[in-house]
């Protein structure tokens, strides 16, 4: 079965306010293909042979971060042990030497995937060496699994399970409360754990090998992010979400007797227990009308702190304070910097942290403010007063007692300027954990939904002086894959991810210095293509918002993109193909059908014969072969994606599938997919989808990549997420799909690896593998391969994939005039010979605002009947607005008048057609139309 798709995580930083290891040593003179034989036949029938495991060494494609981090955990025992968790990504250890972050669930496997959801994470103050996790994904039905207790005795090296008896959710709302798993300080044979759904607050009394409901505890939760939510993501009881202890209240090796637990309750929200756990009560006099996300116990001055908010989280957040309990008089008193009772005031807070040297300093971050920036708060007087990580200083002006080094991870810029109040980077946003190291007062770390930022100077605030942020998210990979590619030549991958678009990388070992997401600018990338022979021609699709096309074409190797235009009736990104040569792109959008553009995206005519909703591919020899597939059926097109034919075979699965061509042999495809319980394997055909026959000794598989061929071969190497043999695993292919090796092992499994997969074709044994949440894992080849002998004895003519009895010709089967290998020129600027003057036009023009700036989309349409050949829009903005950046054309300013020429493939506009392109601008307050249209010097109507 294949993973749901999860919902959004949040990691790019919104534009407006919103409501809502490292590659291994290049493998070095790998010998040339010395001999060129059959390929071997692989048949129905016929069990693949399957050889011992090479060696193989494994790392991440360096992006750092990528991902939301709602928990950084210190040990308050021992200096520098520090740990992150992640809601899709595992769990991770700082290594002190390297400063990198140590993955430590990369053993967690196909069948409990959902273990990679880290709801929280507990180190042990007596026993520095144990660490405990409670484990799950999502606690509606996307998760199939019940939830765990990962233990583990030599700081996440290994570890030992006990199944939970209700589900966990790592990624679901309120994950950023916490901690809701602890150690007892004084006996770590205790454990408490509070858990979502109405479970109520568990224990463990030796030392998390088994639990129990503690059943004197009263409430178990009662807040609801959504009730009415169909999909069951926003409706679970977000439970029991904090637990701490009074560690002066008890002695060494017994348990502690003091003990606080907040729940998500407004009107009853923070639990004491003075009898280790034996009876609990209300704490009197509590503040109501808040969820206490964050409880920290100061044990020298006896206060127990609290950070509220109206909302679990973490995506949302709008009202809320900070409460202090002085526990030896009951006294409750409201700190807030900002109290919830202030019309200015329109966050909660969370992130709230102690400074264990000197306890009189606290401090806690807004919950939450997407706009301008989070506000991190510090108090040096138990909260008496405090003072502000920025103020304003004359809006929209700044005062930042910061700096900000964003080279750890340059892409998290996003692309975009700084537009006053707004900074580029932004602090962060999501920040629900913001720790200050317990042994050191300068040090700190927090995260956010993208990265880890911290630093080593924080008393600095203190003294007027600056404190120096900085990337600490090395190591962490924590990006949701949905495509990958590897072209030949220099750039060595291109990635699709969720969240943060993706990127190009020319070094695998380097982080990018941007993201590909920019004009057009998408959050998440759901597909990505290059011309294999001319890569640097490539092409992307993805999520994006109103009024900015999700598709971007580039001819320079990433380096820029435009923004092609839309089809009518596209509702989503879909998936793409780009020609072998570059000259067409087929695109299956959500929506609106399969279309064919030979014009760089800039014209579309809609492609027969083939299903909406399709998934496509490109022949990776024959420019004008492409390849689709739809519930069980499988298409081919030899006209340039014109139009398709179905092909007469069956068996091929009807349930989700990928499929691709291998280059360097057209015609030849391989395609896997299907769901457990129906059909489900690998298919090979090698007459362009023709007929397929299935590998019967591959019982599932749900990708299938491709790279350089093995030494003393010349088939390229497969590689594929499958089971073989009994036993899921990456596994490599050598001779075609005769025999089959397992190259990863139990410790390197990284939960689903079914959206995608690619071998290296400059590489041989190298595998790139896309996860849900550990990012792009790379796997090389670090010894020699084991012989295997392959003995498939039978030769059949397969007969579940007869051969049509016609294979109907197209009328015409268009050769273009002109092949181009596009010059990797970024927005290329026409110069027409010719300038026509319209003889009628019309402009639409319409705004997304936000309080210091817009989007704006703009829409062209030729009311006549000649075309328009090369193009000059012109326009007011009578407001002081100032276009930032635009798309789909070239643009310039000269006070209030805006000028837009033609991009390379938009310069026509047929008779009676359009284009579309957009700009994003910055205003101070006002925002009014532009005015004043003309297209080649004719006024246009609206």
């Amino acid at each position: 079965m294949r993973v749901p798709v999860p919902p959004p995580r949040e990691a790019e930083a919104p534009t407006r306010p919103a409501t809502r290891t490292t590659r291994a040593t290049a493998v070095a003179g790998l010998a040339a293909v010395l001999a060129a034989g059959l390929v071997p036949a692989v048949l129905a029938g016929a069990s693949p042979a399957v050889a011992a495991t090479p060696a193989y060494s494994w790392g991440n494609v360096e992006i750092v971060g990528g991902g939301f981090v709602p928990g950084i955990v210190y040990n308050q025992s021992e200096k520098g042990l520090v740990y992150a968790r992640t809601d899709i990504g595992g769990a991770y250890r700082l290594d002190q030497t390297t400063k990198r972050w140590v993955p430590l669930l990369d053993g967690v496997g196909w069948d409990d995937w959902g273990h990679n959801g880290v709801l929280s994470l507990a180190t042990d103050p007596v026993n520095p060496n144990n660490v405990y996790v409670a484990a799950g994904m999502y606690t509606n039905s996307w998760d199939p699994n019940n939830g765990a207790i990962l233990r583990s005795s030599d700081r996440g090296a290994t570890w030992k399970k006990t199944a939970l008896p209700f589900k966990v959710g790592g990624n679901m709302p309120g994950r950023g409360m916490g901690e809701r798993l602890q150690v007892d300080p004084n006996d770590n044979r205790v454990l408490y754990f509070g858990t979502e759904g109405g479970n109520g607050l568990w224990r463990s009394t030796d030392s998390g090998v088994t639990w129990a409901k503690v059943t004197t505890f009263p409430n178990a939760g009662n807040y609801v992010a959504d009730p009415s939510d169909p999909n069951g993501y926003l409706t679970g009881n977000q439970g029991v979400v904090w637990v701490t202890f009074d560690p002066t209240s008890g002695t060494k090796g017994s348990p502690t007797k003091t003990i606080y637990v907040g729940v998500a309750d407004k009107d009853n929200n923070v639990y004491r227990s003075t009898d280790a756990g034996a009876t609990w009560s209300r704490v009197a006099g509590q503040p109501t009308g808040f969820i206490p996300h964050k409880g920290v116990f100061d044990a020298k001055g006896k206060q127990l702190y609290v950070a509220t908010s109206d909302t679990g989280g973490p995506y949302d957040g709008g009202h809320g304070d900070i409460w202090r309990l002085d526990a030896a008089t009951g006294t409750w008193t409201n700190i807030s910097p900002l109290p919830s009772t202030s019309s200015d005031q329109y966050y909660g807070y969370s992130g709230l942290t102690i400074d264990r040297q000197h306890p009189d300093t606290i401090m806690a971050v807004t919950q939450i403010s997407w706009w301008p920036d989070i506000i991190v708060y510090r108090s040096t007087d138990r909260g008496a007063t405090w003072s502000r990580i920025w103020d304003f200083n004359g809006y929209p002006s700044r005062t930042d007692r910061y700096t900000q080094d964003i080279s750890g991870a340059p892409w998290l810029d996003f692309g975009k300027q700084a537009v006053a109040p707004e900074t580029s980077p932004k602090l962060g946003w999501m920040t629900e954990s913001f720790e200050i190291d317990p042994f050191d007062s300068n040090s700190f770390l927090y995260g956010t939904g993208a990265t880890i930022y911290g630093g080593s100077n924080l008393t600095a605030w203190d003294t007027g002086g600056k404190v120096a942020i900085g990337v600490k998210a090395q190591g962490l990979e924590e990006t949701a894959v949905l495509d990958i590619a590897a072209p030949p030549g220099s750039t060595e991958l291109l990635s699709a991810l969720g969240d943060i678009a993706g990127f190009v990388h020319t070094d695998i070992t380097k982080v990018p210095s941007k993201s590909i997401g920019t004009a057009p600018v998408h959050s998440s990338e759901l597909g990505i293509d290059f011309a294999e022979k001319a890569p640097a021609t490539m092409v992307r699709v993805g999520n994006a918002e109103s009024g900015v096309s999700r598709i971007g074409v580039s001819t320079s190797g990433g380096s820029s993109w435009w923004a092609g235009q839309e089809p009518p009736g596209v509702t989503g990104a879909g998936t793409v193909a780009m020609a072998a040569d570059g000259s067409r792109i087929v695109w299956s959008p959500t929506g609106a059908g399969v279309h064919v553009s030979t014009t760089f995206g800039s014209s579309w005519a809609k492609s027969t014969g083939v299903p909406v909703g399709a998934r496509v591919e490109s022949d990776r020899v024959n420019p004008l072969k492409f390849y689709a597939w739809s519930a069980g059926t499988f298409y081919t097109s030899t006209d340039g994606g014109a139009t398709f034919t179905a092909s007469a075979a069956t068996g091929l699965p009807t349930a989700a599938a990928r499929f691709g061509a291998v280059f360097g042999r057209e015609g030849d495809l391989w395609l896997a997919g299907g769901e457990t319980n129906g059909t489900y394997g690998l298919w090979h055909s090698t007459n362009g989808g023709t007929s397929f026959t299935k590998l019967t000794g591959v019982a599932e598989a749900d990708t299938i990549g491709f790279g350089k061929a093995a030494p003393g071969t010349t088939y390229p190497a497969l590689y594929s997420s499958a089971k073989v043999g009994g036993v899921r695993g990456i596994y490599r292919s050598i001779d075609a799909g005769a025999s089959w090796v397992r190259i990863n092992d139990d410790q390197h499994q990284w939960g689903h690896t079914n959206e995608t997969i690619s071998g290296d074709p400059d590489v041989y044994g190298r595998v790139y593998v896309g996860t849900n949440g550990r990012g792009v894992i790379v796997g090389n080849l670090t010894g020699t391969d084991p012989t295997t002998t392959p003995t498939p004895t039978v030769t059949p003519t397969p007969t579940v994939t007869p051969t049509p009895t016609v294979t109907p010709t197209p009328t015409v089967t268009p050769t273009p005039t002109v092949t181009p290998t596009p010059t990797p020129t970024p927005t290329p600027t026409p110069s027409p010979t010719t300038t026509v003057v319209p003889t009628g036009c019309k402009v639409s023009y319409t705004t997304s605002d936000w309080p210091t700036g817009f989007t704006a989309s703009v829409k062209i349409t030729n009311a006549g009947t000649a075309p328009v050949n090369g193009w000059k829009l012109t326009f007011q903005l009578t407001a002081g607005q100032q276009v930032t950046n635009g798309w789909s054309g070239v643009f310039s300013q000269s006070g209030s008048l805006v000028t837009v020429t033609n991009a390379a493939w938009n310069g026509t506009i047929p008779g009676t057609g359009s284009v579309e392109l957009g700009f994003n601008g910055s205003h101070t307050g006002q925002n009014p139309k532009a005015t004043s249209f003309t297209l080649n010097g004719q006024v246009c109507g609206s």
